[in-house]
């Protein structure tokens, strides 16, 4: 038997205006920008994918399930300018057939620089999850998949999860499979169980799926049910994790990847009749014994060839823009204490991964999964951009510049400092 385990993250940043050294307000975001992609993406994702989903749950009779995270930024977009998907996604929620994911409310770096903010944001995306549709989430994913044994030690001591999702990383895993449940080490037998990605299947579709150069172009649902089937015999689960905007955004639709989702679910279960399923993360681990730890002491991610931190920290920049972010915590929170209402969240919508994402400096295999989401002409005017809006926080926070940040910022050295 081979259980699919779909998986999508929902995700649209707050994108922060152009702000120069000169702007005092406190008005940080585009939301002309923001608004303006939140439509676009809906129009060519959001919308056409989330019907169809529906749409294949109902013809399968509940047989085709799957899970999603949704981030607050998303949801808030939503609410604001597209109120019809929330409607979408309570729909799919009163199937029975979907599992939302918890993660942080912000898709943001805290587990890092803030076990408090990060127990903060996780709160907060559960009870907007609940709030909305009803949910309450016993699957965890941290923001982009970035993991180790200390971030499942933390997860194992809220009580509250019976599933991890991680990346499946070859030089962790050596000669073991991903498409096995495994536990991370220490949290004991009831502790959390690890859904290890199989990026190879997940990035057919993600990635390579409208590449005419990929030797498996064009690559059609049939073929695809068999590479799944092929896991009977080596493994229970195949774990399909991708961003939603894979259908849609990333592969247009003139690259037939919808006709391709369209027909995979009938194509899987025709390759192993009755023996072949789709089910929620929540679901595999309760059918799924582990086999084994995988023990994960550094961090890593599902991000770039290196599944490492070098997306949003492996420069100077980005290491100096997290830094000077997460020490304004403390005066943030005093300030919103004090009567600021809106100083924390704006705050808070700075700590949304992306940000540094944009400062990356990576043009190898990698680059132009770089520059294709980012709104900005460099890395540089990123990094400067950002500690604009930086400095105006700290003003509003009532802190004094610390590390040279206040007034004109230039970016520093772009060498490389891997966490």
């Amino acid at each position: 038997m081979a259980s699919v385990c779909f998986y999508f993250q929902v995700h649209q940043p707050f994108r922060i205006r152009r702000y120069s050294v000169f702007d005092r307000d406190p008005f940080y975001f585009d939301n002309e920008v923001n608004e303006r992609i939140c439509l676009k993406v809906a129009d060519k994702c959001y919308r056409p994918a989330t019907r169809m989903m529906l749409d294949l749950i109902r013809r399968h009779d509940k047989r085709f399930r799957i899970s999603y995270a949704i981030t607050s930024t998303a949801l808030e977009q939503f609410e604001l300018w597209a109120p019809d998907l929330i409607d979408l996604f309570k729909e799919l929620a009163d199937t029975g057939a979907v599992e939302f994911v918890a993660e942080t409310s912000h898709h943001s770096l805290s587990f890092l620089y803030s076990r408090e903010e990060f127990d903060a944001q996780v709160a907060a995306h559960e009870a907007r999850l609940a709030k909305l549709f009803g949910a309450s989430p016993r699957t965890f994913r941290n923001t982009e998949l970035i993991y180790s044994d200390e971030l499942a030690s933390h997860i194992a001591a809220q009580g509250r999860y019976r599933a991890i999702l991680c990346e499946g990383v070859d030089s962790i895993l050596t000669y073991r499979s991903p498409n096995y449940v495994y536990l991370p080490p220490g949290v004991g037998e009831d502790g959390p169980r690890l859904l290890l990605k199989n990026y190879r299947l997940s990035d057919d579709i993600a990635f390579r799926f409208s590449d005419r150069n990929w030797k498996e172009w064009p690559l059609d649902a049939g073929r695809f049910a068999r590479w799944v089937n092929q896991i009977n015999g080596d493994g229970f689960v195949c774990n399909l994790f991708m961003d939603y905007e894979t259908f849609g955004e990333h592969q247009w639709a003139d690259t037939g990847i919808f006709e391709f989702l369209d027909a995979l679910p009938g194509a899987v279960y025709d390759a192993n009749p009755g023996q072949n399923d789709f089910q929620m993360p929540r679901e595999i681990v309760d059918r799924y014994a582990p086999v084994g730890t995988y023990e994960v002491p550094r961090w890593i991610s599902w991000a770039d060839t290196e599944r490492d931190l070098t997306a949003w920290l492996g420069n100077a920049m980005q290491e100096h823009a997290a830094k000077e972010l997460y020490a304004l915590e403390g005066p943030v929170k005093a300030k919103h204490a004090a009567g600021d209402e809106h100083i924390l969240e704006d705050w808070r919508k700075l700590t949304t991964s992306d940000h540094l994402y944009y400062m990356c400096t990576k043009y190898w295999a990698d680059g132009d999964v770089h520059k294709y989401f980012s709104p900005y002409d460099s890395p540089y005017d990123a990094y400067i951009n950002f500690m604009n809006v930086l400095d105006n926080v700290r003003v509003r926070a009532g802190e004094a510049a610390t590390g040279g940040t206040s007034g004109r910022v230039t970016a520093p050295s772009p060498a490389v400092q891997t966490p």
